[in-house]
Formats: structure tokens, C-alpha cells, sequence
């Protein structure tokens, strides 16, 4: 990969990273306040998602794993925080 895609890549994921603890942020401040359920569960899919966002960067730049099993974990984190999701509007 070329450094000015390097350097694109690395900024789109900072973004989403800021993006999502913004949300994860706003959605635990409305759980503090209601202390509904469903608003616990969306907080912990929010975070798990970022999470996933996080460990996707994290391992792409500074491990050797290839890039699909960098994909793989990614995805299985984000399929766990979508799932929190759907099960938070669920209830």
C-alpha cells in the first residue's frame, strides 16, 4: 500500500474511532439518566463496534496477520455489537 493511502486509511479509521466513542459516549449518558435496559444493552453494541474499529487499526499496522484474519476479527466484533444492538430494540 502506498504511503498516501497509508496515511487515508489511518484517517478514515481515526474518524470512525471518534465517531463511535461519541456515540458509545451519548448512549451511556442516556442509560446514566434513564437507566433503562435497552439503553445499557445499545451502549454495550455501540462499544463493542468501536471496539471492533479499534482492534481492526490496531492489528493491521503493528501485527503480520494477513489481512482477512484481520477482517475476521473485525467482523465477529462487529456482528457481536450488531446483535447487543438488535437484541437492545428487541426488548
Amino acid at each position: 500500500m502506498t504511503d498516501h493511502w497509508a496515511t487515508v486509511l489511518v484517517a478514515v479509521r481515526v474518524v470512525l474511532l471518534l465517531l463511535g466513542v461519541a456515540t458509545t459516549a451519548i448512549s451511556f449518558r442516556a442509560y446514566r439518566r434513564e437507566k433503562a435496559q435497552y439503553l445499557r444493552n445499545a451502549t454495550v453494541g455501540f462499544a463493542l463496534i468501536t471496539l471492533g474499529i479499534l482492534v481492526e487499526g490496531f492489528l493491521y499496522q503493528h501485527t503480520d496477520l494477513a489481512l482477512t484474519q484481520v477482517h475476521i476479527v473485525e467482523s465477529v466484533a462487529l456482528a457481536c455489537g450488531l446483535g447487543v444492538l438488535l437484541y437492545s430494540f428487541l426488548r
